[in-house]
């Protein structure tokens, strides 16, 4: 494999794969707000948020960690207004003490915070705006959960990038302007700052690539992602987190191997989309992917009881097949996530049982025409019974092929050729279901 395209996949891993705390929707509208306060120089009185609307759906939902239990667009706001450190970008809101938990509460009460749907097309859009006496300061985030487009402050404009929204959601580098304000200067040099081509990617160059890559060069990115995604699964397990489908898939189906991987991925969810306080590694920038991609494969490695390298080799399939599909998607659309992540899982086991590239594009083409099409109406507890089919899509995928069956050219959505079927999934989420986004949108903003 040549080394340029090792090297690029090296860095989409170290770029995607990153942690976070809690969901990575409300965690952006904390980081922005934080960035926001530290460039007023001052607590706010006032804010004003205008988000759009699929920020407004992946928000209203879920628990945001580190508030005693808030909800919504003003607790993640406040809590970024609180106790954010924005230098720690996704992990704004990972130390807060007890006192801060306090103070976000009673701030809720005292400062006026409005919040507004952003007018603007793009499908990812925080900006934030905050006073105080004669001041104000201005940060706006586009694309990508810290991709800051915009800062400015009393009407000066400290940092700006010319942002598009391009068809395949492959986030622009941050470019600054000279600027003495620290908080104008937090995507720099960060992972997200400066994103690799995602139309490199290829399922037949990923499992080149994991049967060639030293591991040594992305060793520390995955065994952060088997750490930190299984510690919540387990936590997930353990407590009554939501809707508890990680424990009833347990109580009701068994130990299996195959129940297990979907338990262990959906109990991660149950503990996130809940307001469980531990990190998890994401994948395409969302929490529920990554442990989607990760848990699965890690359960399957243990029962297989193969080696670590081949576990981390595995890993790599799994999170760069989900990358893959879902680079054509974008970060947020009306298409649920989840499912890119199932088919990444399958591909992932499929190599744990020795298959390669013929094995592992039919496994993916057949989870996509199980499962496509299922919508994502926000973050929220089902998410975790969402993961659980969509694992199930990728290991009957698998074992469809497995066992001499597969679906073809012309079966619904399927083409000829794993990649022209990708291509498809991107054409169907990123297009197809925009009206669908709206309307599950307008749904939603009925009962804020």
């Amino acid at each position: 494999m040549e080394q340029k395209l090792i090297d690029a996949y090296v860095s989409i891993l170290k770029e995607e794969l990153v942690p976070a705390m809690g969901c990575t929707e409300p965690i952006a509208i904390a980081y922005a707000a934080a960035v926001a306060r530290d460039t007023l120089g001052a607590l706010p009185e006032r804010i004003f948020l205008a988000v759009s609307g699929n920020i407004i759906k992946n928000v209203k939902s879920v628990i945001v960690p580190h508030t005693g239990g808030l909800k919504g667009i003003a607790a993640s706001c406040a809590a970024g207004i609180i106790a954010g450190d924005a230098g720690r970008e996704l992990e704004v809101i990972a130390e807060v003490s007890a006192e801060q938990i306090a103070q976000i509460s009673s701030y809720m009460e005292t400062a006026s915070i409005t919040v507004t749907q952003s007018t603007s097309d793009y499908i990812f859009d925080i900006e934030v705006h905050v006073y105080a006496g004669e001041h104000n300061a201005v940060c706006r985030i586009a694309g990508f959960h810290t991709n800051i487009v915009h800062i400015e402050k009393d009407g000066a404009v400290l940092q700006h990038t010319d942002y598009s929204e391009e068809a395949d959601d492959t986030p622009s580098a941050c470019k600054h302007t000279d600027t003495d304000n620290p908080a104008a200067n937090t995507c720099a040099d960060t992972p997200s700052a400066s994103h690799t081509d995602r139309s490199l990617l290829t399922v037949e160059n990923i499992v080149r690539f994991a049967d060639e890559v030293d591991l040594a060069l992305v060793h520390d990115t995955i065994a952060l992602q088997i750490q930190y995604n299984t510690a919540i699964a387990e936590e997930g397990l353990a407590h009554g987190y939501g809707a508890q489908i990680g424990r009833i898939l347990l109580r009701s189906y068994g130990n299996t191997v195959q129940n297990r991987a979907k338990a262990m991925a959906a109990a991660g969810s149950d503990a996130r989309m809940n307001g469980c306080e531990l990190p998890v590694i994401i994948n395409s920038g969302s929490g529920n992917q990554g442990m989607t991609a990760s848990l699965p494969v890690i359960v399957y490695a243990g029962e297989l009881g193969v080696s670590d390298e081949l576990l981390y080799r595995a890993l790599i399939i799994s999170n760069l097949v989900t990358i893959h599909l879902k680079t054509g998607i974008g970060r947020l659309s009306a298409y649920c996530g989840a499912t890119s992540a199932g088919c990444g899982a399958g591909a992932g086991i499929a190599y744990l049982y020795g298959g390669r590239y013929r094995e592992i594009a039919h496994t993916i083409v057949n989870a996509v025409a199980i499962n496509s099409g299922v919508i994502c109406d926000g973050a929220k507890a089902s998410c975790a019974a969402k993961i659980a089919s969509a694992v199930e899509a990728g290991l009957l995928g698998m074992q469809m092929f497995f066992h001499g069956s597969q679906f073809r050219d012309g079966d619904g959505i399927v083409s000829k050729d794993v990649e022209n079927t990708i291509h498809n999934v991107g054409s169907l989420a990123h297009e197809g279901m925009r009206e669908t986004d709206k309307e599950i949108i307008q749904l939603m903003i009925q009962k804020i």
